[in-house]
């Protein structure tokens, strides 16, 4: 207390000018409308700034959850696309009106699951995905993973809270795949290098295509229904064999930001699989 009152005794001049200079610049504000009118505008100005910084740290930090949210909009969307089109082939109308509406991924059929991805590797030449989920939450090996721009990989082993998934960047993977539009099918393949690109392998060199083409899943598997998003071609040549074409093929999932994924599972899709395993035996 001693050494405050101390204090106080020994400023006591600069104590007296501050309170002197806030009594002023309280009378000059309060009646005299000019500099009234400044004070107000430059206390919006300043006030006007930080809220539009504060607002734009607060956009920064929703944008996972508004990701979420248009992640499953997307779905939702594709869903509906599908009945309203089979519901205008259930009415028997006009064929080719009907044609021109894009084919959904899941028909209906799938059973969409949440999923978080909490390890993630792209530079070796088999790489790996963990997701936060497993067979308590309804995730099995051999259900496909996408995230909202395409295909990811395949769910290769699962506990119970956990599940690790075979990314299209891994040299085992092999993805059954076809140009949008065009009849021929064939295989992706990613060769160790940038993950940005792979290629698709086994289509004729006389099919039709050019760069630019979207590159969709064909459905010939129980793992991944047809027309799901994988890439677009973005080069063309000729393979060593002479026999098809080297396809490069720009993946649509940026593996590099992997965050929110959905996993896929259809009803009879385990009875599949082990027919055709025991039809290979």
């Amino acid at each position: 207390m001693r050494n405050l009152l101390n204090f106080l005794i020994r400023y006591n001049y600069w104590f007296l000018f501050i309170l002197l200079e806030v009594i002023c610049f309280g009378l000059l504000f309060r009646f005299n409308n000019y500099q009234k009118g400044i004070y107000f505008s430059s206390a919006n100005f300043l006030a006007g700034k930080f809220y539009e910084v504060s607002g734009g740290i607060t956009s920064y930090f929703h944008l996972k959850s508004i990701n979420e949210e248009l992640i499953d909009r997307n779905l939702l969307l594709e869903e509906q696309v599908t009945k309203l089109e089979n519901t205008l082939r259930e009415l028997q109308l006009d064929s080719s009106y009907v044609s021109n509406i894009e084919k959904s991924s899941f028909a209906g059929l799938f059973t969409i699951r949440k999923a978080h991805v909490i390890n993630n590797s792209i530079a070796m030449a088999n790489n790996y995905i963990t997701l936060n989920k497993g067979t308590s939450d309804g995730i099995f090996p051999e259900m496909g993973v996408i995230d909202g721009r395409g295909v990811v990989g395949i769910v290769y082993v699962a506990s119970p809270s956990y599940s690790v998934v075979i990314s299209l960047l891994n040299g085992k993977s092999k993805l059954s795949c076809k140009i949008k539009g065009n009849p021929y099918s064939g295989y992706l393949k990613w060769e160790y290098g940038d993950a940005r690109y792979a290629y698709l392998k086994d289509i004729p060199r006389y099919a039709e295509m050019n760069v630019g083409d979207t590159i969709i899943t064909n459905g010939h598997s129980a793992v991944f229904p047809e027309g799901v998003m994988v890439g677009t071609i973005s080069n063309i040549e000729d393979s060593s064999d002479g026999l098809s074409s080297q396809i490069q093929v720009e993946l649509a999932a940026d593996f590099g930001r992997l965050s929110d994924v959905r996993v896929l599972s259809r009803d009879g899709q385990k009875e599949q699989l082990e027919l055709e395993k025991m039809s290979m035996e």
